[in-house]
């Protein structure tokens, strides 16, 4: 009898005959679409087509691009401009202290958000107080902006929450919880903006009209769930704008290997407008993104933006970039840093230089804090699991939190 494991094994007659077949005689299957194009290598970096108003020396040059949206800088002063600064510097402060915790086994795990502060602070400012804003796991600007307190990203990453914050405390700006799994929020805001739409807070043409502002990363965009977003969005005409923040890496894969098109194009084929920005360019976030904002509350359907960035840290105090990422192509990100890109327009504008050191100080002090409250934070209590489950209280969360507690009581005072 013949050994189950010695017996050769059979080839189907059909994967034979497939192999006969030349790939080139497979439809839309050719060598000269496996590595991207010339054209698609170009839009990952800024071009004659990204809006953009600040070049990287810091001078003020806009693109033709960014001519349409400029009127939505005019009401911006040089101390706006000196805030937006001064929230860049204190979270890319906040930032490397975050991975200092880490690698002093404080946290369980670090996000860094470095490189990307001038598209989450433009952004966030160009909302208004009432609009929401979903968050994935590497937005601490956009919360920090928001009037979030940065130690709910310390408490989420040291594992004594689910959420850091209450989102529905108005003092958290609406900034929504942050969402670990890729992608999965872009339903969530798609979901809320819809509600929005149905409650009648859109397309009225007052103050009080509300928007929707949903951030993800590249990677996210190669998800179900960001593509199921698109379409509800289309099909219901929600009032929510898709943020994108290429950094060029989902975690160590390459951008030019997820698509085959610039990103920017992606939502046009869902009915969905776009528009590329310098991502690194803060009046760019800001303007793109109030003009988007503003047709989303008209009641004109929900928009995207890409804004071209780059992730100058790891994707995670877990991740070695330097495994995947050529050093030339970091040293190009780290010429058009965001940070020094904005104080050289501020200094053209004649900012002084006390200016610029008293913030430095504010975000060491502002660390320090940070620091000092971490290994003050104390452990929840376990009823807290039950809270922020449902909008309103549920009897079954009720009786679940009632028995917790009995039975946490069966065994007395500790």
């Amino acid at each position: 009898m013949v050994d189950a494991q010695s017996a050769p094994r059979r080839i189907p007659p059909v994967v034979n005959l497939l192999r006969r077949i030349p790939l080139a005689a497979w439809t839309g299957i050719h060598t000269d679409h496996v590595r991207p194009d010339a054209r698609w290598k170009a839009r990952v970096l800024p071009n004659d087509e990204t809006v953009r108003f600040l070049s990287v020396d810091g001078a003020y040059e806009p693109s033709e691009a960014a001519q349409p949206f400029a009127a939505y800088l005019d009401d911006l002063t040089t101390d706006d401009l000196v805030g937006f600064y001064r929230e860049m510097v204190v979270v890319r402060r906040m930032d490397q202290e975050g991975h200092n915790l880490q690698r002093q086994g404080q946290l369980g795990l670090w996000v860094p958000s470095q490189g990307q502060e001038a598209a989450q602070i433009g952004s966030a400012h160009a909302a208004r107080r009432q609009d929401h804003l979903f968050p994935s796991y590497r937005e601490h600007a956009v919360a920090y902006a928001r009037g979030v307190d940065l130690i709910g990203v310390v408490a989420l990453l040291r594992g004594l929450t689910h959420g850091g914050w209450d989102a529905t405390d108005p003092t958290n700006g609406n900034v929504h919880n942050y969402t670990l799994v890729i992608g999965s929020h872009a339903l969530h805001a798609t979901g809320y903006a819809m509600g929005v739409a149905l409650d009648g807070m859109v397309g009225t043409g007052t103050e009080d009209d509300t928007a929707v502002l949903c951030y993800f990363g590249d990677g996210a965009t190669s998800q179900g769930d960001v593509s199921e977003a698109f379409v509800f969005s289309a099909s219901s005409q929600a009032p929510v704008v898709f943020f994108v923040q290429n950094n060029q890496w989902a975690i160590s894969v390459p951008v030019t290997t997820q698509s085959r098109v610039p990103l920017v194009e992606r939502p046009r084929g869902f009915g969905i407008p776009s528009t590329q920005i310098d991502g690194n360019d803060v009046l760019a976030s800001y303007a793109a993104t109030r003009m988007h904002l503003d047709a989303a509350r008209a009641g004109e359907g929900p928009r995207m933006i890409e804004a071209l960035t780059y992730r100058l840290g790891a994707h995670t105090s877990s991740d070695d970039p330097t495994k995947y990422q050529a050093p030339e192509l970091l040293a190009e990100w780290q010429a058009k840093d965001p940070v020094p890109r904005l104080r050289r327009y501020l200094e053209s504008l004649g900012v002084d230089g006390a200016t610029f050191e008293s913030i430095d100080v504010e975000a060491e002090d502002h660390a320090a804090d940070i620091r000092r409250r971490t290994h003050e934070l104390p452990v929840p209590e376990a009823s807290a699991l039950f809270d922020h489950v449902y909008s309103e209280p549920h009897p079954v969360m009720v009786e679940q939190k009632d028995w917790l507690a009995r039975y946490e009581s069966s065994y007395g005072a500790a």
